[in-house]
């Protein structure tokens, strides 16, 4: 075992520490963590003085740690090293005013969206978005391609709402387009699935692992919507008899829902080819909606641009606004209000 294998560069350690103090963390149990070393696997706990102080962030699946490894009984974690990608979601116990890692340490994002009833150009837009603000490369992927008649036509038209990511078809259940899966998936590098109930991640995971890892659950034939099924946060490397022997996994409930927390450089990705109108607008503070002169408006009626992605930018964009400053969005809600109205009596007055 060599947590060089789980992606671990002996640059990262600090002063003082060799490769013996390093681990990486594979599962999250609430206050508990499950992690691997040279010393082989094991479970630990936050060394209370180096954490609860606020000077080290809590851990999460994927993160480097520094440990005291104990022979017996729990480990505990020193310190959490520097991350090169993470996902941050909205803390439940913060009252919405802080973020917390979902996942650590990963090169890419797989975004799985179902061929069958899951495919939606909105909800893709929302994830790309939350994608490119972790710092890892996206790539879309469009499952159960077997159970459709046009997958050529339904890969355009997610390319449209992804531009400049790669967009790949497959079946995990017969296999067909995994091979194209064979730049990502790479020994030491990891990849972070993500994606709404139903698009067979756990059935993904499974086909690429050649063995069952993950239980699969029923899908309802109507909405092809299902349960969840994995129960906790979790890194899997992949073994010698898998289609990628070395590439890492990870797969986490956590990461249904995300928020649009601290998404200012991913929507601008995402985005971008909304956003490069924007010094064009007459106005630097134009809200892109009725203002005179918006090269973002005039964009839309020329067909460079579609008025879907547009209104999709917006309301992400008012998402992120409220999540970030709540005060701050309500006030500019109510005069941007105030100013439709004032708009509405001139026009009557006309």
């Amino acid at each position: 075992m060599h947590i060089t294998d789980y992606g671990f560069d002996p640059a990262w350690l600090p002063a003082g520490y060799d490769m013996k103090d390093a681990a990486r963390i594979t599962a999250v149990y609430r206050d508990r963590y499950e992690f691997i070393c040279e010393s082989g696997s094991g479970y630990a706990r936050l060394k209370a003085g180096a954490y609860y102080s606020g000077e080290n962030s809590c851990p999460t699946v994927g993160d480097f740690v520094l440990l005291n490894l104990q022979e017996h009984g729990d480990s505990l974690i020193l310190k959490t090293l520097p991350r090169k990608s993470v996902f941050t979601r909205l803390d439940p116990s913060s009252a919405g005013h802080a973020g917390q890692a979902a996942a650590a340490n990963f090169d890419y994002v797989f975004i799985l969206q179902s061929l069958n009833h899951d495919l939606n150009p909105r909800r893709l837009e929302r994830y790309l978005t939350q994608a490119w603000e972790t710092g890892a490369s996206p790539v879309v992927l469009l499952t159960k391609a077997d159970l459709t008649d046009s997958p050529a036509e339904m890969t355009a038209r997610t390319e449209a709402a992804a531009p400049g990511v790669p967009v790949i078809p497959i079946s995990a259940g017969t296999g067909w387009g995994l091979d194209a899966l064979s730049p990502y998936l790479q020994p030491g590098k990891t990849t972070v699935f993500l994606g709404s109930s139903g698009v067979g991640k756990s059935t993904l995971v499974n086909a690429l692992a050649g063995e069952s890892l993950m239980s699969t659950g029923e899908i309802r034939e109507d909405d092809s919507r299902g349960r969840h099924t994995t129960t906790h946060r979790q890194l899997i490397l992949l073994s010698e008899k898998s289609l990628f022997p070395g590439a890492m996994i990870i797969d986490t409930p956590g990461m249904r829902q995300l928020g649009m927390w601290d998404s200012a450089e991913g929507l601008h990705t995402a985005f971008e080819d909304v956003e490069r109108y924007f010094p064009y607008c007459r106005f630097r503070d134009c809200g892109h909606e009725s203002e005179p002169g918006c090269a973002v408006r005039a964009a839309v009626a020329r067909g460079e641009l579609s008025e879907e992605r547009l209104k999709s930018y917006l309301k992400l964009k008012r998402e992120a606004r409220y999540i970030e400053d709540r005060n701050a969005y309500l006030h500019e809600h109510s005069m941007r209000a105030r100013k439709r109205m004032k708009e509405r009596r001139q026009r009557k007055k006309e």
